[in-house]
């Protein structure tokens, strides 16, 4: 009898054991509203290039599963790898070229692409302003690359930059594709 009992709860307390490891840091934290045209933390973040970055859910809201930005672009990035987050870019306004390996995609407002880890990848907008939701999972350290980026001066040397690149999981594979 006591055998018995002894399984009814194992099966109760395992699950719970099981999935104690998936509550994240801001458990018990409230939903939370981000409004348009602002960023959850850190204000608008400026790059390099006359791109915006404003956060709108951070990996400290997902205990690092997930994070989401708006960015508005002007210019586009260079051919780079991920080598841990998958991409999905969902576009706001404007026209993109994307280059998914060899690739490449015309995107317009209300068209979705997804980027896989691993794959080396680039876009530019085609129009004078784009603006795109951009979300990575996990979330990795892309928010503190982002505010690193930001603090480098606006005459950072290539090689300055690809150190703060690969210092953060990620590789340039390649020059900046250019808008067809």
């Amino acid at each position: 009898m006591k055998r018995r009992k002894f399984l009814q709860a194992a099966l109760v307390v395992s699950p719970l054991a099981a999935t104690a490891h998936l509550q994240s840091e801001s458990e018990g934290s409230k939903g939370f509203k981000v409004d348009a045209g602002e960023g959850r933390f850190h204000g608008h973040i400026q790059l390099k290039g006359n791109i915006t970055l404003d956060l709108k859910i951070s990996r400290k809201d997902t205990d690092g599963n997930f994070t989401m930005f708006q960015g508005t672009h002007r210019s586009g990035t260079p051919l780079h790898v991920h080598y841990f987050q998958d991409e999905i870019f969902y576009v706001l306004e404007g026209e993109y070229l994307f280059q998914v390996g060899e690739e490449r995609y015309k995107m317009k407002a209300g068209d979705t692409i997804f980027l896989p880890r691993n794959i080396p990848h680039a876009f530019v907008p085609t129009t004078e302003l784009g603006k795109m939701i951009v979300m990575l999972q996990p979330a990795g350290r892309i928010e503190e690359f982002f505010l690193a980026s930001a603090s480098l001066p606006e005459d950072s040397t290539p090689a300055e930059w690809a150190k703060i690149i690969e210092s953060y999981d990620m590789k340039v594979v390649g020059p900046p594709i250019k808008a067809e």
